[in-house]
């Protein structure tokens, strides 16, 4: 029987942050964001987890992490290094960035061998997302036919700053049309607006967005390889020290050579992040009431470890 797995990004460092937000605290019992969207996902239906990290934070991520998952899923890992590019590609002297969500993918090739969700390890996505997930996911059959949790922006936005979002283009049978990336969006005087050169541009709040949550066929690495052996030589002409391959784009091109589809599976949960210190505070309180209405057990892993 295929068995949808499930792809945590976890190597980034979350610089606006300033520093490791996958490992910080936010539960009563010093559960991180991490262990929510994997306790979500097992009871989803999930068994099996990749966590994509490098080997700086190994040591400390399987310690406070990844070794005490690994008593409820099974762990599997990849290793997301700034040396791992295609032959003949030569890394920046001072380059020490990803680069990208694309190739935290390429990366897993040698550890996903079933469809696979994709996650970001710092935010909080909700349960009825990975219920809707690895619903599609374990009647997927063949490769062509992908997925994406939409939320509303007005559930995504932060309180302390701006946020990159990635507007999407749904047409009437909820399939993805495009995503056209925003990377200056902030919540104004109870407005939504994003800036672009300058001016400010109101945005509808219940425009359908992507935050990295996305179902594929096993399949879909190999095309993302291929992706990033094109793109990422464009990558190294325009910005050597910080550009990267990112997953909207490969998605985006395969859109519109009519490669592939893909279904918005749209939800309307609140998603929760630690964009700024100054959203742990809202994290953490909305997190509680979860718990108080009897959303999440206390501790969180109290029936299943």
């Amino acid at each position: 029987m295929r068995k949808p797995m499930i792809v945590v990004m976890a190597a980034g460092m979350g610089s606006r942050f300033g520093g490791l937000k996958q490992l910080e605290p936010i539960g009563q019992q010093g559960e991180v964001i991490l262990d929510y969207s994997i306790y979500d996902a097992k009871r989803a239906g999930f068994e099996t987890v990749v966590f994509v990290i490098n080997h700086r934070i190994e040591k400390e991520f399987k310690e406070k992490v990844g070794d005490r998952l690994s008593k409820v899923m099974n762990v599997r890992y990849a290793y997301q290094e700034v040396d791992q590019v295609p032959k003949g590609i030569e890394v920046p002297q001072g380059r020490v960035k990803p680069w990208g969500t694309a190739h935290c993918v390429v990366v897993s090739k040698e550890v996903i061998d079933q469809p696979f969700a994709i996650i970001n390890a710092d935010d909080f996505y909700g349960k009825e997302a990975f219920k809707v997930m690895f619903d599609y996911l374990s009647s997927l059959q063949e490769d062509g036919s992908y997925a994406m949790v939409g939320y509303p922006l007005k559930n995504t936005v932060s309180e302390f700053g701006s946020v990159s979002r990635g507007l999407c283009q749904v047409d009437g049978y909820n399939q993805l049309v495009d995503i056209v990336e925003k990377t200056e969006i902030y919540k104004r005087d109870n407005r939504i607006e994003y800036n672009e050169n300058g001016q400010f541009v109101s945005v509808d709040p219940n425009t359908y967005v992507s935050m990295n949550f996305w179902g594929f066929h096993e399949g879909f690495v190999n095309r993302v390889e291929k992706h990033f052996e094109k793109e990422i030589v464009e990558v190294l002409k325009k910005n050597p020290e910080k550009g990267e391959v990112y997953l909207p784009s490969v998605v985006k091109e395969q859109i519109k050579n009519h490669e592939v589809s893909v279904t918005v599976l749209k939800c309307d949960s609140q998603w929760y992040g630690i964009t700024y210190q100054e959203d742990k505070s809202f994290v953490v309180e909305s997190l509680n009431k979860l718990i108080k209405n009897g959303d999440y057990e206390n501790p969180l892993w109290r029936k299943q470890s």
